[in-house]
């Protein structure tokens, strides 16, 4: 399975969308919203911020390893 390095991350605040190069080296805990400014964290269980709000998970979940 080839690994999608590429996610789209949804504002659940103001609905902001952008398309974001993950990481592969460390799961990303902190994004700031383009749109309100608002920091988006992880939801409770999920291990970074793609996980919670992304439209592709993060690499490491992707590869059925354990998150950072």
């Amino acid at each position: 399975m080839k690994i999608q390095l590429k996610s789209e991350i949804t504002c659940p605040t103001c609905r902001h969308k952008k398309v974001e190069e993950m990481p592969r080296e460390y799961c990303q805990f902190f994004y700031e919203c383009e749109g309100c400014k608002k920091v988006l964290r992880p939801s409770e269980g999920d291990c970074c911020v793609y996980c919670s709000f992304g439209s592709v998970k993060c690499p490491s979940i992707q590869q059925n390893e354990s998150c950072c």
